[in-house]
């Protein structure tokens, strides 16, 4: 009897301290659970990240819309009916240009040509038949033989000056800052390239007058994709030629440079003009030679940075990594084995 109650007893202790486990359990769960009186603790929000400005897309249509070709001004930067001048100048070597012809030579050029004029008729008047019944024998003289060598040395010396002072200048370095194009001459079109923007070579086709009257543009200057450069910034222009010779010239910059197959020719300009200006191919090329113009836009710098993006390019150019970056440390050079002395 003894040994059948003591294992009784036994059970009953374990299932009291398993109640009061489980009720203890119970408890702590009602006192952790939400109540008007002890309500849930509300979790921090997690704070959201920043949106950064994602840089521009290139190829995004959004990149697209922010360039709209500008309109051209009528007698800018294009011939005119019944002209006589050149075309108004919008760089600083066509300025130059245009005072040493007008300042400069037509004066000089216009002294001589009335002067010239005025011997022939007092020639005329002078000596004529009916004046001069017994012709004069005189073959020269000497001091007028003088006379008109040294004056046309003279005014040849005194033009000489800012003649090569303006053949210089169209020849200088262009700028560290200069933005190249590379220009290739095609029959019969152009192909323009911007390396340092990372834009690859696209092509300029002429119009065809339904389209130029569209565009509100001159019929056979007008073209599908323009050269487009910021307004005061030097472009350096790599011209070539793809066939046979061509010849790219802007009258507006006072820019004509030949593209010839094979070599890289090149020349500068500075747009200080916002605007639309044409230009033809110069040299006889085929047999569309007269079918092939040139046409540049001049923009705002911000503009043209926005046309950049729209071509997939970079405005800043390439970007250059940093020494730093790229520089990898030579592997340390083994020890030169040491010969054993001789023993």
């Amino acid at each position: 009897m003894k040994s059948l109650k003591t294992p009784v007893i036994k059970v009953l202790i374990a299932a009291a301290l398993s109640l009061g486990a489980v009720g203890a359990g119970h408890a702590q769960t009602a006192a952790t659970a939400p109540t008007a009186a002890n309500p849930a603790p509300v979790a921090a929000p997690v704070e959201a990240p920043v949106a950064v400005p994602a840089a521009a897309d290139a190829a995004s249509p959004a990149g697209d819309a922010t360039y709209v070709p500008m309109k051209p001004t009528p007698g800018v930067g294009q011939p005119v009916d019944r002209g006589i001048d050149f075309q108004p100048q919008v760089s600083p070597i066509g300025e130059q240009a245009y005072w040493f012809n007008h300042v400069m030579l037509l004066p000089i050029i216009t002294i001589i040509s009335l002067f010239v004029l005025g011997l022939l008729l007092w020639v005329i008047f002078r000596y004529r038949a009916r004046a001069n019944p017994v012709p004069s024998k005189t073959t020269h003289n000497t001091f007028i033989e003088i006379v008109w060598t040294a004056i046309p040395v003279l005014i040849l010396a005194v033009i000489a000056v800012p003649s090569i002072r303006l053949l210089a200048a169209q020849y200088e370095p262009p700028k560290k800052d200069a933005l190249t194009i590379k220009v290739t001459g095609y029959q019969w079109y152009w192909g323009y390239a911007y390396p340092d923007q990372g834009i690859g070579e696209y092509v300029s086709k002429m119009l065809t007058k339904e389209q130029a009257d569209a565009a509100g543009e001159p019929h056979q200057l007008a073209v599908d994709n323009r050269m487009v450069v910021p307004v005061g910034r030097q472009v350096k222009l790599i011209v070539t030629g793809a066939d046979v010779i061509h010849s790219f010239a802007v009258p507006a910059f006072w820019t004509k440079m030949d593209a010839v197959p094979g070599r890289a020719n090149e020349t500068t300009f500075t747009a200080n003009k916002v605007g639309v200006y044409y230009g033809q191919c110069s040299e006889l090329c085929g047999v569309d030679h007269g079918y092939m113009p040139i046409a540049v836009e001049v923009l705002p710098v911000d503009k043209w940075e926005a046309w950049v993006r729209s071509k997939g390019g970079n405005p800043n150019g390439p970007v250059v990594e940093t020494a730093a970056a790229t520089t990898v440390s030579a592997p340390a050079a083994a020890p030169a084995a040491i010969p054993a002395a001789k023993n």
